[in-house]
């Protein structure tokens, strides 16, 4: 009898030990990098000739690359809205890029914002024990730093260091940024570096025991592209114009920046429990398609279009996921994912609970973390009103991309749309679906041969199904009312 107590005896107190040896939270930490209009070609291990991106191939090289990454939207604010609901920015009502707001705009841009009522991945994991951070861009509101609308705070971020859009004058020295609702002031350095200069402060003041959500949303490499003159020097050699050599050294900077964070983590004891994902909020920049676009030199690679266009360059992007211990390296995989993936989960890994009446568009992808194809149980759709090809509405449905476009009763193509109003909501809602485009992206990248006429009970086929998420999509909606 005195024996077994003294057995039992030992067993606790060994079991005490390894606990208190040990973090009593074995979720994982999660940190979303995030990029700003990168190129799906634009870095090294994604096929860019020139750039250096040394300390994103070995994340790649030690994790996962995916090949067939898509962002929520084509353009920056829907994208981030996706990204945070797990939901198509549309149902939230953000259609399009955010400006800063005026007194007021006839197709009411300036009462643009992600909604109080929204469900975001900082409060859910918030709810689960998470300390959270966001540090970068913003862009999910038209007010920004006002009471009139909610603030990163409000959607669960304890702490965040932002700016409502680009780095201002330039990636270099930025004044515009705003500290948990106070202005900073005028910085010294470049926005990429600045950043993790924040979140590794940040880190540095949380509960080593407590798990966190660090959200890095780098401005880099968006205009106005300002880049370090060493690293500037580096490209002059191989770049076409000293603007393009700005632009090598943009992205190159960000990898510069990546590298720094990761070996924070590593110093912090941080690491090795940390999933780390890497990935973009659309497709690059069109060079000189607006004045200052002038160092816009990014690279779609082999898929057809660049931002704001429906074609996979709009919205496939870079995307790299590694978790020391649980993600086994040098995969390369060819599961279709989307940043609408990331809430459902996230929460699945932090056992966070999310609403039952929640909407999502987004799947749990863990199976693709080891090295598994992801059952959708419905195809990936766009419904992009400003794209600047014809067609505005697109769909991810396994091997197939279905695009397709928009006209009137009359067979006119509808007007390029902003934002969607009470005014405007009967024009998207009404609209014909035509002109389908079908492509095999397995056996056809770039989304060069129209497989419709070819096939055409295929072809009607991904038509109605196609329509089916439209008609979803637009009847769910929100829609903002039009005036003032």
């Amino acid at each position: 009898m005195i024996k077994q107590a003294l057995r039992c005896f030992a067993v606790l107190f060994f079991a005490l030990a390894v606990a208190a040896d040990c973090p009593g939270d074995d979720r994982p930490n999660i940190v979303v990098i995030l990029c700003d209009d990168l190129g799906y070609g634009d870095l090294e291990c994604y096929g860019h000739p020139h750039i250096k991106t040394p300390h994103l191939n070995r994340l790649a090289e030690t994790g996962i690359r995916f090949t067939d990454f898509y962002s929520a939207a084509p353009v920056c604010s829907p994208s981030r809205v996706g990204l945070l609901t797990g939901r198509s920015p549309n149902r939230a009502g953000v259609y399009d890029w955010i400006p800063p707001a005026s007194n007021s705009s006839p197709d009411a841009r300036h009462k643009v914002h992600m909604r109080e009522s929204e469900v975001t991945i900082p409060q859910l994991l918030l709810n689960a024990g998470y300390q959270t951070c966001l540090a970068g861009k913003w862009h999910c509101n038209s007010r920004f730093n006002q009471q009139q609308q909610p603030q990163p705070g409000d959607f669960g971020f304890q702490h965040w260091f932002a700016t409502q859009n680009n780095a201002a004058p330039s990636h270099q020295n930025p004044k515009n940024f705003v500290r948990n609702g106070d202005q900073v002031g005028k910085l010294e350095g470049f926005s990429c570096q600045l950043v993790v200069d924040e979140a590794t402060a940040w880190l540095e003041t949380t509960d080593r025991e407590q798990t966190f959500f660090l959200f890095l949303a780098f401005h880099e490499p968006h205009e106005p592209v300002a880049s370090p003159e060493n690293l500037v020097t580096q490209y002059r050699r191989t770049a076409s114009s000293d603007d393009q050599a700005q632009y090598f050294a943009n992205v190159a900077n960000v990898d510069a920046a990546v590298g720094r964070f990761v070996a924070a983590l590593e110093k912090l004891n941080r690491r090795a429990n940390t999933l780390i994902v890497f990935t973009s909020d659309n497709g690059p920049e069109t060079l000189n398609r607006y004045r200052t676009a002038n160092r816009s030199h990014g690279t779609p690679g082999p898929l057809r279009g660049m931002k704001l266009h429906t074609h996979d360059a709009g919205f496939r992007v870079a995307g790299i996921m590694n978790w020391q211990g649980r993600i086994k390296p040098e995969q390369t995989s060819n599961a279709v994912i989307s940043s609408l993936d990331f809430l459902p989960t996230f929460c699945a890994l932090a056992d966070a609970n999310v609403p039952s009446d929640l909407k999502l568009d987004g799947t749990n992808i863990l199976p693709a973390l080891d090295g598994k194809q992801v059952d959708r149980a419905k195809p990936l759709a766009w419904a992009y009103f400003n794209g600047l090809n014809e067609a505005r509405v697109a769909m991810r449905d396994g091997k197939w991309k279905v695009l397709a476009q928009l006209r009137d009763g009359d067979g006119k193509s509808i007007p390029r749309l902003q934002n969607v109003t009470s005014e405007s909501l009967p024009i998207v809602r009404d609209a014909q679906l035509t002109d389908l485009e079908l492509y095999d992206l397995t056996t056809d990248i770039s989304e060069a041969k129209n497989l419709a006429l070819d096939d055409p009970e295929l072809a009607k086929r991904m038509l109605r199904k196609l329509e089916r998420a439209y008609r979803e999509l637009v009847n769910n909606s929100h829609v903002w009312a039009a005036g003032k």
